[in-house]
């Protein structure tokens, strides 16, 4: 007869399974996407679009363009991604009521009272061409809103005397309305080279 070949157990290695995938499926983080945060302009029904907008005033535009070879041009001079915030919070705060820089105004806020701001019709324009990369963008969008984060921190320091993500939500908003993050972004198109 035969010698018979021990077998090894399995009756609960389908259990063992199931409990290290369970484990694995509890224990194991997923990365969630992450975006740009932006505010989508209001609908407009397509009767409506015929209509002219009101004329925004030079003045109050800050131009972003970047070529095809990643190159930056801000308000029609060649600029380096590392000048870029600066010039946003220069744009952004007009401390010196430039004529080419966008019109000022004195409004009234809550809590922090008069306050010199620039027009609400000022915004910045970003656009880029279709053969920018996307590390080029990204860079540039990153650098537009850190000037916009830089001032709503150093207002925050000023009048709160505590870091802007310390503020209650009614603080905040007031400092949003103060430094909104307005940035109007173009349809990608062919942009001439930057020399």
């Amino acid at each position: 007869m035969p010698r018979k070949m021990p077998e090894i157990p399995s009756a609960s290695l389908a259990d063992i399974a199931f409990l290290l995938l369970i484990f694995f499926l509890v224990t194991t983080t997923m990365d969630q996407d992450k975006g740009l945060e932006r505010r989508l302009p209001q609908w407009v029904p397509e009767d409506q679009m015929d209509q002219d907008a009101p004329p925004i005033k030079e003045r109050n535009i800050f131009v972003v363009l970047i070529d095809k070879e990643n190159r930056l041009m801000v308000e029609g001079e060649i600029c380096r991604v590392e000048d870029l915030k600066e010039k946003a919070k220069l744009f952004l705060t007009n401390p010196l009521d430039l004529p080419n820089m966008p019109e000022t105004e004195v409004r009234e806020f809550d809590i922090v009272g008069n306050y010199k701001v620039i027009s609400k019709s000022a915004v910045i324009s970003l656009r880029n061409d279709v053969g920018t990369t996307y590390g080029a963008y990204i860079q540039v969008q990153n650098e537009l809103v850190a000037a916009i984060n830089e001032l709503r921190q150093e207002l925050a320091m000023d009048k709160f005397g505590k870091s802007y993500v310390n503020l209650s939500t009614d603080e905040q908003k007031i400092i949003q309305d103060i430094y909104p993050q307005k940035i109007s972004e173009a349809e990608p198109k062919r942009i001439g080279g930057a020399k």
